[in-house]
Order: C-alpha cells, then structure tokens, then sequence
C-alpha cells in the first residue's frame, strides 16, 4: 500500500516546481534589458509513477502518481535563425564601415571649385598661355611660378588628407584585430566553461547566452560561420579556416608590409600565413586602406607624375629669358641615386634590380602610317605578363592604342618629337613597385628596330627589371628616366632655381644659330596644350579625364555604400525582430507566468495542509 506520507512528498515536490517557475519568471523580468539574454522556462514532467509493470505491484488497476517533477530549464532559442543573423551580420557593418568612411573621402573632393586642385591647374595652364602671349613678361613668369606653387601645395594637401584617411584606417584595423582576438580567447574559454557544465547533467543557459553574443559581435567584425553539431567542441569558422575549436581560439596578428605605406598585413598568428577577410568591418576597414583609399592615393601619384615629367620634358629643352636652359619646372627626387636605376631590392647588398620609369624610342613615327610588320610584344601586368599583338595592316596609332587598352602596367604615347615613350603605370600588387617598367619584350621589330627602344627581338634582349643594368637592353642613345620616390604627390614642387630667378622660366626654344629669338613663345604653348592632350597614363585620357573620373568614382562608391547599408540594415531589422519574438522577454508574458504559478504554488501549500490534518486525525485522534 501507499506511504502514509506520500502526499506530503508529492505537495512539496508541487512546492518546489512552482518556485522554480516563479524564481524563472523573476529571473527574465530581472534581464529583459540584458543585451543578448534569452528567456528562459521550466521544463515540468509527472514524476515517475509509484509502481511501474516490470516491478511488484498491487493487483489494481491504474498507476499511483507522484506529483511533478522539474525536468529542465530550457532557454528559448532557434539555432537556425542565429546561424542565418550570424552569416548575414558581416555584410551590415561591412557596409556600414564602407559608408562612414567615404562620406570622408568625399568631403576631401568637395572643395570649393575656386581653390581645388583642378581650378588651380586650369589657372597654371592659363599661366603658361599667357607667357605665350608676352614671352619677354617678368610678371607672367611670376604668375606661372605663383600658381604652379598654388597647383604643388594643393597637390600635397590632398595627399595629406588621403593618407590621413588610410592612417585613421589603419588605426582601425589595429584596434579590430585586438577585438577579434579577445572575442575568439572569450568564445574559447567559454567552450570550456560549457562542455563543463554539460558534463554534469546542467543546462548553462547564460553561458549559452554569452557565447551567442559573443558570436554576434564577431559577426558584426568578420564573415563567420558557426558548428554546433558536437556540443562538445562549438567551432567558428572564417573563409574556410577554423578560428574557434572548442576551447582552441587562433589569434591573428601583424607584420610589416614593406611597399612603402608604412602599413602592415594580417597575418595568422601560428602558421605566419596570410589572413583574408571578405565582410564585416575588418574586412571592409582592409578592403578600404589597400584598395580604396590605396587606389585614390596611386591614382593622385600617376596624374602628378606625369603631369611634371611632361611638363619637365618640355621646360629642359627650352630656354628662359636668362639663357639658362636645361632646368625642370618641377622637381623631381629619383627613386636611387644610381643614373642606370640600379638598387637592392633584396638588402642583401648587391644591386639586382633596375627602377626605370620611362623610356623613348630614337626614330620618329607617323601616327597614320602602317608598321607593315607583324608581331607580339610582351609587357608586365597586374597578374603576370600581358602579351599585344601587332599585324602588318595596324597604323602606329592602333598599336599605341592596343598597349594602352591592355591589362599592361605599362603605357605608350608619341612625345612631341613624335618618338615613341613606354612609361610605367602604379602596381595592383603591393608586391610590386609603383612607376617601375618590370617587363618589356618583342618577338617582331616593332620596338625593336621599327620604334627603336630595343636592341633586338625575343627573350634574350627583352628589358627586364629584375636585372642590374637592365637598360643595356635599350637602343644606345635612347632617353629613359629613373622611377621616382614613392608618393611623388607629397613632394612635387617648383625648382627652387626658378623660384629665386623666375627668369629661368623658359618660354621658347634655342634657334639653329644658338640664340632664343625674341618674342619665342613656342614652348610656353607646347605646355598650355598639355592640358587637353591625351597624354595621362593609366585609365584616363587627359587630366580633365582625371578630374572628372576621380570625383564621379568616389561619389559613386560612396553612394553604392549607402545604398546597400539600407538593404542591409532592412534585412537585419527583420532578423532581430523576429529573434526578439521568439527569445526575447515580454514583461506582461512574464507577469501572467508569475500569476499561474503563485495560484498553483498557494494550491499546493493548501493540498499540503489537507493532507496534513489527514494524517494528525490518524495519529492522534483514532483509538481515542
């Protein structure tokens, strides 16, 4: 038969239940503002019957139950929905970082028209157009000096304030990777508080609670994934590489990059390769320095590079009002001291390596007139050689056209002397150096006898900079120049010769007889057309092309930017709304728990006192 106190024992284990609901319930009120808290509730099950079939049993029908028990207490959680913000998180505040930063960059193009770079070259070349006018004019020079410095300080600030963009990038980058790091050691160690806990039989659910935050602010720094099919070991994952394995956490770390930047790579920590991140703010903060910000900066360098080589080019071969000839208008600091280029770009200390920036053929091409030989140059690309073919029927002008148009990091034009000039462009890679011709090859005569840049044809005469003395390769008595310093755009300005003489400015040529004929303004007009000539390197034209191509890129990025941040941020609203229906507390919810269970908890605590006066009428009242 049954125990005379079993109903004391099923009341307290009812007692016991309802507080556990009602301290539950107490608990999600307490944390309904706690960032990434989950409700949580009671899981209650019948406590196991007094006599089960397989046991001795009273020969009565039906089981003698025993109350409640309290299986667990669940949180309230849907995994697939956490894996899906987890994986779309990185793209919000990939997002984000993009929008924030170019709204910066912009700022840096929207200056006023009357003191921006382009206004001051269009005043520079009205300068050079009026020295035509009056050659003999000491006050023309002195415009043409006046607002040439104008133009180089104008130049260098908007050097300034790109690299002060990439440096405050780079202060980021730093500053995420510490983020990351104690994420991951975070995530790591709460693994093993977890797996702990497990082991025991309970249910950690603020751990659980903490971990999955953890995640999400992960997320919101770099494209993860997350593992949880073994409980024992919960692994993240990025690109394909694991960060997190159970109480395991890879850190990255950094390593100077030796471009020139000053900047460093991530790498990973244990094996010292390379880490890459595709979303989330890490990845857009490195996306932005070594691509966007890197891209604006190589893109200021190539339209100032050329701008005062071509400038130069034509001031040395002039003469100015002094008779002084041969001097650049603007200064030009070369990359190595040696004339040929040569340097050691290992630092083992033998040079191994030629830094040309540019080069010129010796005869003089027609434009219309057809090479009649037929052939395949090869020159260095963004990844590797490019190959340009050339055929019997192309006129100068198609070939100049097909290496311009190519994946090549080098270019060509006619120079006023109408001799062909290959010149380098900046490197995608930050593996190579900017404005350094890497590869130049022929296997027909176009550069090679019919343009006259190259000794001869094939492999073995090829212009390789990975050579010392690489321009033996050249035709002799072919002009070339050594590659200049890193970021010409910081430090362009005005010869200092010309700025304390501005009579130096040269504004004609040298006649036949040796003397410059008064009134000689042919120079100062070769200079003034500059500025609509199609002479830039790289992808544009002339320097209006560049001006307008360098405002309209950045706007459009940055409206691109913020455009997909509001797809994003309607994307995530959506996610976390519906998470917060499903795990997040609901005050009023939670008062009704409390209500429910204080009513079962006050029924209890009467079934006990029934049972109790039961039992004090059996043993003091019978037999009385």
């Amino acid at each position: 038969m049954g125990s005379t106190f079993s109903g004391i024992e099923l009341g307290k284990r009812s007692i016991m239940a309802n507080t556990d609901a009602i301290t539950t319930a107490g608990h999600n009120i307490s944390n309904a503002n706690t960032e990434g808290y989950s409700r949580q509730r009671v899981k209650i099950k019948e406590f196991d019957p007094l006599y089960k079939p397989d046991l001795e049993r009273l020969e009565r029908p039906g089981l003698i139950g025993q109350g409640v028990d309290v299986q667990s207490i669940e949180r309230i959680r849907d995994e697939l929905l956490d894996k899906r913000i987890v994986a779309q998180a990185n793209q919000e505040s990939y997002w984000a970082t993009r929008s924030n930063y170019y709204t910066m960059i912009e700022q840096i193009y929207n200056e006023p028209y009357d003191v921006s770079i382009r206004s001051n070259m269009d005043k520079f070349w009205e300068s050079w157009q009026e020295l035509s006018f009056d050659p003999e004019s000491k006050a023309s020079r002195q415009a043409v000096v006046t607002r040439g410095e104008t133009l180089t300080d104008s130049i260098q600030q908007r050097f300034e304030s790109l690299k002060g963009v990439g440096d405050l990038i780079d202060g980021d980058i730093k500053a995420t990777v510490e983020q990351v790091n104690s994420y991951t050691r975070q995530i790591a160690a709460l693994n093993e508080e977890i797996v702990k806990s497990l082991g025991v039989g309970d249910n950690p659910n603020d751990l659980l609670d903490r971990r999955d935050l953890l995640v999400d602010k992960l997320s919101e720094l770099i494209n993860i994934t997350t593992d949880n099919r073994d409980p024992d070991e919960f692994m993240v994952h990025v690109g394909g590489k694991i960060l997190v394995q159970g109480s395991i956490a890879r850190q990255i770390d950094m390593e100077p990059r030796f471009d020139g930047s000053g900047y460093s790579k991530l790498v990973w920590a244990d094996t010292r390769d390379d880490a890459f991140f595709s979303g989330g703010s890490l990845g857009a903060l490195v996306e932005l320095r070594d691509v966007d910000i890197r891209n604006e900066l190589q893109s200021l360098n190539t339209m100032t590079m050329n701008f005062s080589d071509l400038v130069n080019d034509i001031h040395r071969n002039a003469v100015g009002a002094n008779k002084v000839t041969g001097l650049n208008f603007f200064v030009q600091h070369p990359f190595v001291e040696n004339v040929n280029g040569n340097y050691d770009r290992d630092g083992d200390g033998a040079m191994d390596s030629s830094y040309i920036f540019r080069f010129s053929g010796t005869n003089e091409l027609d434009m219309q007139q057809q090479v009649g030989i037929e052939g395949v140059m090869t020159f260095s690309g963004t990844t590797g050689n490019v190959q340009v073919p050339y055929f019997h029927t192309d006129t100068v002008e198609t070939v100049i056209a097909r290496i311009n148009d190519s994946t090549s990091e080098v270019k060509a034009y006619l120079d006023k002397n109408n001799h062909l000039v290959l010149k380098a462009t900046t490197s995608q890679s930050t593996d190579n150096p900017d404005f350094v011709i890497r590869h130049v090859e022929d296997s027909g005569y176009f550069l090679a006898g019919y343009s006259g840049i190259l000794n001869g044809t094939g492999p073995e005469n090829a212009y390789d900079f990975a050579n010392v003395d690489a321009v033996n390769s050249l035709v002799a008595g072919s002009q070339f120049a050594v590659a200049p310093v890193v970021n010409p755009s910081a430090y362009i300005q005005v010869n200092e010769a010309i700025k304390n003489d501005v009579m130096s400015v040269a504004a004609g040529y040298i006649d036949a007889s040796g003397n410059s004929p008064t009134g000689d303004g042919r120079a100062a007009v070769e200079i003034a057309a500059i500025r609509n000539t199609a002479v830039m390197v790289g992808g544009t034209k002339t320097f209006d092309d560049y001006f307008a191509d360098s405002v309209t890129n950045v706007g459009l990025k940055g409206e691109q930017a913020q455009t997909n941040l509001l797809s994003q941020n309607a994307i995530m609203d959506d996610l976390h709304n519906l998470r917060d229906s499903i795990s997040g507390v609901n005050i009023d919810e939670e008062l009704a728990e409390i209500m429910k269970f204080q009513h079962g908890y006050n029924a209890a605590a009467k079934f006990i006192s029934v049972w109790d006066s039961l039992i004090d009428v059996v043993i003091n009242r019978l037999g009385v």
